[in-house]
């Protein structure tokens, strides 16, 4: 009788966990060379490209493709500017204008979010005021600035209400539509977590809400600053606004273009602020984003 023979079981090669390490740690580099590379390309083209347009802007004034007397050459409109700058006209100006952004951009802001989530979580509210605004948001609200003029007058008053009401209704809409927008299945998850009140306010309504009101702030930021110029081309004797449209009047496109740039500039970076605030306040907005990029 022949001894039983013992079978042979093949065994699957087990994978190098250091390998797989290895291999990793390798994809990680690459990827983060990848996208270094490419935010080194992104920056290059946002100098370049404004570069390339102001030099493709002066050879055409200076060789008589384009009127240098309406379209003043940038070399020219810088010399303007270190000039007023130096006498502190655009100082005057410049102070003028971004007061009062600040002033209406603050007050219509916080209005803005204080009625959006009033509104949100107060049905009854929401009910009775909802439809007022929402005729009112469709007015032109430079149209207003004439009542607002004939009520409180040449005073800085009209000026800021002006952005002020034009930043309210942005901000309130969008903080409106955060609140609403959060998934009642959430709320109901908190809510049998005993979070009412103030902690259901604090935790789960306002992060809910805040992606909304930062997209509405972003917005508001360069509609303010397109009100303000506005209101300060017929209801100002100072600020860039003035500046433009007297500019205009007395036929000195030097001047106008400066303005127009330093209000440009203004705009750009009250934007700038406002991002650099949504990152702070919603850093796991720019993580996600970034996780999904790299998916």
């Amino acid at each position: 009788m022949s001894a039983p023979t013992t079978p042979t079981t093949s065994r699957a090669a087990s994978p190098d966990p250091g390998a797989a390490t290895a291999e990793l740690e390798e994809a990680i580099a690459r990827d983060f060379r990848r996208e270094r590379r490419l935010r080194m390309r992104d920056v290059l083209l946002a100098v370049l490209t404004p570069i390339l347009l102001l030099a493709a802007w002066e050879g055409a004034a200076r060789s008589g493709v384009l009127d240098a007397r309406l379209f003043t050459p940038p070399t020219a409109i810088v010399g303007k500017a270190w000039e007023m700058v130096q006498d502190g006209t655009l100082w005057q100006h410049s102070i003028a204008t971004v007061a009062r952004l600040v002033a209406g951009l603050v007050a219509g802001s916080f209005f803005g979010v204080a009625f959006g989530l009033l509104m949100g979580v107060w049905r009854p509210l929401r009910a009775a005021l909802g439809p007022t605004f929402t005729a009112l948001y469709a007015l032109p609200k430079i149209a207003i600035l004439p009542l607002l003029l004939l009520i409180f007058g040449l005073t800085e008053t009209p000026k800021v209400l002006s952005v002020a009401i034009s930043v309210f209704f942005v901000v309130q809409i969008n903080t409106l539509a955060g609140i609403v927008s959060i998934d009642a299945r959430i709320l109901e998850a908190a809510r049998a977590y005993r979070a009412t009140g103030w902690k259901l306010f604090r935790h789960v309504l306002l992060p809910g809400a805040l992606p909304n009101i930062m997209t509405g702030l972003r917005v508001s930021a360069g509609m303010a600053v397109i009100v303000i110029t506005a209101v300060e081309f017929v209801a100002s004797n100072d600020g860039l606004g003035y500046l433009i449209w007297n500019s205009w009047q007395l036929f000195q496109p030097e001047k106008m273009f400066v303005g127009l740039i330093v209000v440009s500039l203004i705009g750009a970076l009250v934007t700038g602020l406002v991002i650099l605030l949504e990152r702070a306040l919603l850093p796991w907005k720019r993580t996600g984003g970034a996780n999904r990029k790299a998916k």
